[in-house]
């Protein structure tokens, strides 16, 4: 693959399970090694110097990474002892204005309010770069509401840039600004929302014999569609993820057969 995350967008990084979104991000933060290939996070190479890569990278893992005999405070005191900078006082207040006070144990929070907690961690480090591996999929609807209107504030007034990972396209719809659609480790688009949904629509797909056909999915009532590119709107973001994915999908059958 090849890609880059434009300085102040919301890109998101949307694919099915196994298509490379956590391993790209893990090796953003020294995690894992590439076999090959050139990965630079703000110009800096995790694999020779990492502590330098991941000062200037706020991270939410997939997975809760929180300690739940450990409170709120206990958290955000942690944070501030290993990032200098820690905007410990902007972290506390985020929170309370959420209805989570420092003294409450994490074990007791609800999955929405962890990941409201470790947002808030990884906004207080003020860093420049903002990676969240699929942060969305344990919150229920509102809780994922909360949380992307919590992130769009900060990355938009403080002109950062977050990389948002997804295998649901409609989980990061009301975020992104930028969409990366991954499919077994490759990159089949790479666009501006704006852009993608300029560039494309959904046509029945009988009605697509001479146009330029991306992909072909079955609808959400079982008709068969096709994503066609070319001027004029009428496909939504999840169709061309949809278009795309089925693209890269009958390729590889074809190389199969």
């Amino acid at each position: 693959m090849s890609l880059e995350a434009p300085r102040g967008s919301i890109t998101a990084l949307v694919g099915p399970n196994g298509a490379g979104k956590s391993t790209l991000i893990r090796a953003c933060l020294g995690f894992e090694r590439l076999d090959e290939g050139r990965l630079l996070v703000n110009g800096i190479d995790p694999r020779r110097d990492r502590t330098g890569a991941v000062a200037s990278v706020g991270y939410v893992p997939q997975r809760s990474a929180l300690y739940q005999a450990l409170s709120i405070e206990d958290h955000v005191t942690l944070a501030a002892a290993a990032r200098p900078r820690f905007n410990r006082a902007g972290a506390i207040e985020r929170l309370r204005g959420l209805g989570l006070g420092a003294q409450r144990r994490v074990g007791e929070l609800s999955g929405g309010e962890q990941a409201q907690v470790a947002l808030a961690l990884a906004l207080g480090t003020g860093a420049e770069l903002l990676l969240l591996d699929e942060p969305l999929s344990s919150l229920d609807p509102l809780a994922r509401r909360d949380f992307l209107a919590t992130l769009i504030d900060d990355v938009r007034s403080r002109g950062a840039t977050a990389v948002l990972s997804s295998h649901i396209v409609t989980d990061v719809e009301q975020a992104c600004d930028r969409l990366v659609v991954l499919a077994a480790g490759h990159v089949v688009l790479d666009d501006s929302v704006t852009d993608a949904r300029a560039r494309h629509r959904t046509v029945a797909a009988a009605d697509a014999t001479d146009l330029d056909v991306v992909g072909r999915f079955g609808g959400p009532d079982g008709q068969p569609l096709a994503l066609v590119r070319g001027d004029g709107s009428g496909a939504t973001l999840e169709d061309i993820v949809l278009g795309y994915l089925a693209s890269a999908r009958a390729e590889r059958l074809a190389e199969v057969a």
